[in-house]
């Protein structure tokens, strides 16, 4: 067990800051943020190059270090060394909080171990500033950060979220939208969906819509920028019975063509709906 009052001077080790960073737009950085990092004894960063740029906007002259998935192991042995020397240490990613599909979390776990303090700071993250302007339920939501890069891989994990019921949050890089967004299409079915690019910056953009009208835009617009995909949870519930579970494809298309007096067009597209699968397998699964 670990009890941690952050504010009250206990002994003489150091502490460790959590510190967001502006994902594009620097004004958001908080004033707490700004005096942290330009008090602290020195910085551990994602990419120091990146981090000079901020430091150089806000004036800031604290030391940096590098702290990235090469060489964690080595540098974080060092800044556990500075922390129980009584160090002050502030750590930020490139973008974004710290820790969050970035580096930091076995720092976090080694400062811990060494009963050291883990103070975090709110700030910047673009999952949330994503979440919130979807359009898309946020009560409840699953964050799961990046995608394996493997096709293979990637079904795999969709496969095991495709049953959540609740807002599913994802990061993606642009050389890999379309192929996730097909392999999403082929395994969730078309759901609703929001993807948003370039967030807080001048060109910033939402695309909202189903995610075969995504796939759409992927594959006529440029596609540049990291990408955070919020996609609809998963409505039907495996353990409720449901009207049409005894019915073929072709039996359920032709119900409401019969019962309802849809088109086929109609028909195919709601049966689509219910049963969650793309409108071109209902399609040709009714006009085999």
């Amino acid at each position: 067990m670990n009890e941690q009052k952050s504010f009250i001077e206990e002994d003489e080790k150091g502490i460790l800051y959590i510190v967001p960073t502006p994902i594009g737009n620097l004004e958001d950085i908080t004033l707490r943020a700004i005096e942290t990092l330009r008090t602290v004894d020195f910085i551990a960063a994602e990419d120091t190059r990146q981090t000079k740029k901020l430091l150089n906007h806000f004036d800031i002259h604290t030391p940096l270090v590098s702290y990235h998935e090469h060489n964690k192991q080595s540098r974080g042995e060092h800044i556990i060394a500075s922390l129980l020397q009584g160090k002050h240490i502030a750590l930020v990613s490139d973008a974004g909080t710290p820790t969050i599909s970035d580096p930091g979390h076995e720092l976090v776990v080694e400062a811990l171990r060494a009963q050291c303090k883990v103070v975090p700071l709110p700030g910047a993250n673009a999952a949330i500033t994503a979440l919130t302007a979807s359009g898309l339920p946020t009560n409840h939501f699953y964050f799961y950060g990046f995608l394996s890069r493997h096709k293979k891989e990637k079904k795999k994990e969709l496969e095991q979220l495709k049953h959540i019921k609740d807002t599913l949050i994802f990061y993606e890089a642009p050389h890999r939208l379309q192929e996730t967004l097909t392999v999403m299409y082929h395994i969730f079915g078309n759901r609703q969906m929001a993807v948003a690019r370039e967030l807080t910056k001048k060109f910033e953009q939402f695309i909202r819509g189903t995610i075969e009208e995504v796939m759409h835009w992927a594959e006529h617009h440029e596609v540049r920028g990291e990408f955070c995909l919020l996609v609809e949870g998963n409505h039907i519930h495996d353990e409720e019975p449901i009207w049409w579970n005894d019915l073929t494809i072709v039996e359920h298309v032709n119900y409401y063509i019969e019962a309802k007096q849809y088109t086929s067009k109609e028909a195919i597209k709601q049966v689509a709906k219910d049963r969650q699968l793309p409108k071109r397998d209902v399609y040709e699964a009714y006009h085999k």
